[in-house]
Protein backbone atom coordinates (compact mmCIF):
# COMPACT_ATOMS: atom_id res chain seq x y z
CA UNK A 1 0.00 0.00 0.00
CA UNK A 2 1.53 3.34 -0.99
CA UNK A 3 -0.69 6.24 0.61
CA UNK A 4 0.69 6.98 3.85
CA UNK A 5 -1.16 6.65 7.28
CA UNK A 6 -1.45 9.50 9.55
CA UNK A 7 0.39 7.78 12.46
CA UNK A 8 -0.37 9.25 15.66
CA UNK A 9 -0.39 5.95 18.01
CA UNK A 10 1.59 6.29 21.29
CA UNK A 11 3.34 4.19 23.96
CA UNK A 12 1.82 0.13 23.53
CA UNK A 13 -0.41 1.04 20.55
CA UNK A 14 2.42 2.42 18.49
CA UNK A 15 4.18 -0.45 19.09
CA UNK A 16 1.49 -2.80 18.09
CA UNK A 17 0.83 -0.62 14.92
CA UNK A 18 4.24 -0.63 14.13
CA UNK A 19 3.97 -4.67 13.93
CA UNK A 20 0.76 -5.82 12.65
CA UNK A 21 0.65 -3.43 9.68
CA UNK A 22 2.99 -5.47 7.17
CA UNK A 23 0.85 -8.51 7.74
CA UNK A 24 -2.26 -7.19 7.70
CA UNK A 25 -0.56 -5.43 4.24
CA UNK A 26 0.25 -9.00 3.55
CA UNK A 27 -3.17 -9.91 3.73
CA UNK A 28 -4.83 -7.59 1.86
CA UNK A 29 -6.18 -5.31 4.47
CA UNK A 30 -5.41 -1.50 5.29
CA UNK A 31 -4.60 -0.66 9.10
CA UNK A 32 -6.95 2.70 9.93
CA UNK A 33 -6.20 2.77 13.54
CA UNK A 34 -4.67 1.39 17.03
CA UNK A 35 -6.04 1.95 20.00
CA UNK A 36 -5.63 1.38 23.53
CA UNK A 37 -9.03 1.93 25.84
CA UNK A 38 -8.53 0.24 29.43
CA UNK A 39 -7.73 -3.41 28.82
CA UNK A 40 -9.08 -3.24 25.23
CA UNK A 41 -6.64 -3.15 22.40
CA UNK A 42 -8.53 -1.72 19.58
CA UNK A 43 -7.46 -2.39 15.75
CA UNK A 44 -9.01 -1.06 13.23
CA UNK A 45 -8.79 -2.32 9.54
CA UNK A 46 -9.81 -2.62 6.29
CA UNK A 47 -9.99 -3.46 2.18
CA UNK A 48 -8.58 -0.82 0.30
CA UNK A 49 -12.45 -0.59 -0.88
CA UNK A 50 -13.30 0.09 2.36
CA UNK A 51 -14.95 -3.02 3.38
CA UNK A 52 -14.44 -5.22 6.05
CA UNK A 53 -16.49 -8.02 6.25
CA UNK A 54 -16.72 -10.83 9.79
CA UNK A 55 -14.59 -13.44 7.96
CA UNK A 56 -12.00 -10.74 7.36
CA UNK A 57 -11.91 -9.81 11.19
CA UNK A 58 -11.61 -13.19 12.36
CA UNK A 59 -9.07 -13.51 9.57
CA UNK A 60 -6.96 -10.78 10.62
CA UNK A 61 -7.27 -11.49 14.72
CA UNK A 62 -6.13 -15.21 14.25
CA UNK A 63 -3.14 -13.89 12.37
CA UNK A 64 -2.28 -10.67 14.47
CA UNK A 65 -2.89 -12.75 17.95
CA UNK A 66 -0.01 -14.98 17.40
CA UNK A 67 2.56 -12.32 16.75
CA UNK A 68 1.39 -10.16 19.80
CA UNK A 69 1.58 -12.99 22.03
CA UNK A 70 5.08 -13.92 20.82
CA UNK A 71 6.57 -10.13 20.84
CA UNK A 72 4.54 -10.11 23.97
CA UNK A 73 3.82 -6.22 22.99
CA UNK A 74 1.14 -6.15 26.11
CA UNK A 75 1.71 -8.37 29.20
CA UNK A 76 -1.29 -8.16 30.89
CA UNK A 77 -4.47 -9.17 30.23
CA UNK A 78 -6.86 -7.70 27.50
CA UNK A 79 -9.32 -7.91 24.76
CA UNK A 80 -8.21 -7.71 21.46
CA UNK A 81 -11.19 -6.10 19.37
CA UNK A 82 -11.56 -5.82 15.68
CA UNK A 83 -13.42 -4.05 13.58
CA UNK A 84 -14.20 -1.48 10.56
CA UNK A 85 -13.83 1.77 10.26
CA UNK A 86 -17.63 2.32 10.55
CA UNK A 87 -19.78 4.89 8.89
CA UNK A 88 -18.67 8.11 10.66
CA UNK A 89 -15.03 6.54 10.20
CA UNK A 90 -12.05 8.34 10.75
CA UNK A 91 -9.67 9.67 7.77
CA UNK A 92 -6.33 8.47 7.90
CA UNK A 93 -4.89 8.59 4.74
CA UNK A 94 -5.07 11.46 1.83
CA UNK A 95 -7.19 8.35 -0.35
CA UNK A 96 -9.39 8.92 2.25
CA UNK A 97 -10.27 12.49 2.02
CA UNK A 98 -10.60 11.96 -1.53
CA UNK A 99 -12.90 9.81 -1.49
CA UNK A 100 -15.16 11.31 0.85
CA UNK A 101 -15.40 14.24 -0.83
CA UNK A 102 -18.85 16.13 -0.74
CA UNK A 103 -19.57 14.66 2.77
CA UNK A 104 -18.12 16.93 6.54
CA UNK A 105 -16.01 16.12 8.52
CA UNK A 106 -14.52 17.81 11.45
CA UNK A 107 -10.21 17.70 11.49
CA UNK A 108 -8.31 18.21 14.79
CA UNK A 109 -4.46 19.42 13.60
CA UNK A 110 -1.21 18.71 15.76
CA UNK A 111 -0.10 21.70 14.71
CA UNK A 112 -1.95 24.97 14.38
CA UNK A 113 -3.43 26.69 11.23
CA UNK A 114 -3.99 30.40 11.38
CA UNK A 115 -4.21 30.44 15.10
CA UNK A 116 -6.63 27.35 15.01
CA UNK A 117 -6.72 23.58 15.92
CA UNK A 118 -10.19 22.39 14.59
CA UNK A 119 -12.11 22.64 11.49
CA UNK A 120 -15.58 21.92 10.45
CA UNK A 121 -16.65 21.69 6.86
CA UNK A 122 -17.02 19.77 3.24
CA UNK A 123 -14.03 18.03 1.72
CA UNK A 124 -13.38 19.36 -1.28
CA UNK A 125 -10.56 16.73 -1.80
CA UNK A 126 -6.76 16.95 -1.38
CA UNK A 127 -4.26 19.38 -3.74
CA UNK A 128 -0.61 19.59 -2.72
CA UNK A 129 -0.32 18.12 0.37
CA UNK A 130 -3.18 19.99 1.86
CA UNK A 131 -6.69 18.37 2.83
CA UNK A 132 -9.23 21.35 1.10
CA UNK A 133 -12.76 21.76 2.80
CA UNK A 134 -15.56 24.41 3.00
CA UNK A 135 -16.11 25.87 6.21
CA UNK A 136 -18.65 28.41 7.67
CA UNK A 137 -16.67 32.10 7.27
CA UNK A 138 -15.17 33.21 10.59
CA UNK A 139 -16.07 36.88 9.66
CA UNK A 140 -20.28 35.73 9.75
CA UNK A 141 -20.61 35.92 6.23
CA UNK A 142 -23.14 33.56 4.56
CA UNK A 143 -20.38 32.30 2.30
CA UNK A 144 -18.40 29.34 3.03
CA UNK A 145 -15.06 29.37 2.46
CA UNK A 146 -12.52 26.74 0.96
CA UNK A 147 -9.10 26.56 3.20
CA UNK A 148 -6.37 24.03 3.24
CA UNK A 149 -4.47 22.31 5.85
CA UNK A 150 -1.80 20.52 5.45
CA UNK A 151 -2.21 16.40 5.52
CA UNK A 152 1.05 15.79 7.51
CA UNK A 153 -0.02 18.34 10.22
CA UNK A 154 -2.84 16.85 11.19
CA UNK A 155 -3.81 15.07 14.70
CA UNK A 156 -7.36 13.64 14.20
CA UNK A 157 -10.04 13.76 11.48
CA UNK A 158 -13.24 11.52 10.94
CA UNK A 159 -16.20 11.91 8.70
CA UNK A 160 -19.72 13.32 10.83
CA UNK A 161 -22.29 11.64 10.58
CA UNK A 162 -25.19 12.72 8.55
CA UNK A 163 -28.57 11.44 6.25
CA UNK A 164 -26.23 11.88 3.02
CA UNK A 165 -23.29 9.94 5.09
CA UNK A 166 -25.69 6.83 5.93
CA UNK A 167 -26.99 6.82 2.02
CA UNK A 168 -23.81 7.05 1.12
CA UNK A 169 -22.12 4.57 2.65
CA UNK A 170 -25.18 1.76 2.37
CA UNK A 171 -24.68 2.46 -1.53
CA UNK A 172 -21.16 1.55 -0.73
CA UNK A 173 -21.63 -1.50 1.07
CA UNK A 174 -20.07 -4.95 -0.40
CA UNK A 175 -23.23 -6.85 1.32
CA UNK A 176 -24.53 -8.12 4.47
CA UNK A 177 -21.71 -9.28 6.08
CA UNK A 178 -20.19 -5.91 6.49
CA UNK A 179 -18.49 -5.10 9.31
CA UNK A 180 -19.66 -1.88 11.26
CA UNK A 181 -18.31 -1.78 15.11
CA UNK A 182 -16.52 -4.80 16.90
CA UNK A 183 -17.71 -7.76 15.30
CA UNK A 184 -14.52 -9.97 16.65
CA UNK A 185 -12.91 -9.90 19.90
CA UNK A 186 -10.38 -11.78 21.68
CA UNK A 187 -10.24 -12.10 25.25
CA UNK A 188 -6.51 -12.93 26.25
CA UNK A 189 -5.13 -13.79 30.00
CA UNK A 190 -1.12 -14.67 30.54
CA UNK A 191 -0.39 -16.28 33.04
CA UNK A 192 3.06 -17.50 34.21
CA UNK A 193 3.82 -20.42 31.64
CA UNK A 194 0.73 -20.39 30.08
CA UNK A 195 -2.15 -18.58 28.20
CA UNK A 196 -5.81 -18.16 27.71
CA UNK A 197 -7.61 -17.45 25.02
CA UNK A 198 -11.46 -17.60 24.21
CA UNK A 199 -12.42 -16.08 21.01
CA UNK A 200 -16.17 -14.46 21.24
CA UNK A 201 -17.27 -13.69 17.98
CA UNK A 202 -19.89 -10.70 18.50
CA UNK A 203 -21.97 -10.77 15.19
CA UNK A 204 -24.64 -9.09 15.08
Amino acid sequence: MTDQRLTRETGPALRVAKLIEPVLDGLGFRLVRVKMSGSTLQIMAERPDGSFTIDDCEQASRAISPMLDVEDVISSRYFLEMSSPGIDRPLVRTEDFERWAGHEAKIEMAVPQAGRKRFRGMLEGVTDGEVRLFIDNPEGGSEKILVGVPFADIDEAKLILTDSLIEAAKSRRAGPAMADGSEWTENVEESDNEETTDLDDRRQ
